[in-house]
């Protein structure tokens, strides 16, 4: 074969190669944005659900409101375990305290700048014991999002050296939209210093 040839095959090759990864890249990002969107669908059905803000008020309720979806803001966040761990106590938007043992320090960059914040574990008894604990606070607090700060939901995996943490499934504490609830601040160590512009806006 002539290397005209060959090198001619190399670059269809090659094309076809491109086209392939880019579609494939393509579905993928359409799945993730699905997912986001049937999340952000479930949320507004829990939110009239029996123990909600809006129970029995589906007249009043509008909607939640979002950042637009952006997969930047998905981030796979180095796991830092915490070996001498100690009891955190969270005060509460009704001035009470939550317990909460720390757990593990989640470190990453976003926009330039580094970040770290406290996984905690839920101490105090009832179906949530054992569970992890994530409240932060950033820059669009009280200005784009709610004041009191956003929380995330991490999954528990024993042993895992990284944790997914995915902004564009922050969401308010019900007591964002109501007095009747109970919610407790994120920690001093949880107020990042850089804006994330992703997930649930303020409501009011």
């Amino acid at each position: 074969m002539k290397l005209s040839k060959i090198i001619g095959a190399i670059v269809v090759i090659s094309i076809i190669g491109f086209v392939y990864y880019t579609i494939q890249g393509s579905q993928s990002s359409e799945t993730y944005f699905d997912e986001i969107k049937q999340y952000q669908e479930e949320k507004d059905k829990q939110m009239l659900s029996e123990d909600a803000p809006f129970h029995g008020k589906a007249e009043e309720f509008t909607g939640l409101k979002y950042f637009d979806i952006n997969p930047d803001y998905r981030i796979s966040a180095s796991l830092q375990p915490i070996k001498s761990k100690k009891v955190v106590r969270l005060t509460t938007n009704d001035g009470l305290e939550n317990r909460y043992l720390e757990y593990a320090y989640a470190d990453f960059t976003l926009n330039g700048v580094q970040c770290r914040l406290l996984i905690l574990e839920v101490m105090d008894e009832g179906p949530d014991r054992g569970t992890l604990f994530l409240a932060f606070a950033d820059e669009t607090s009280t200005k784009e999002t709610y004041g009191a700060g956003r929380y995330l939901d991490i999954k528990k995996v024993p042993g895992s050296t990284s944790v997914l943490l995915d902004f564009n499934k922050a969401y308010n504490p019900y007591c964002a939209y109501s007095e009747n609830f109970s919610c407790p601040f994120p920690p001093k160590e949880n107020i990042l210093n850089v804006a994330i512009r992703a997930g649930e806006k303020v409501y009011h």
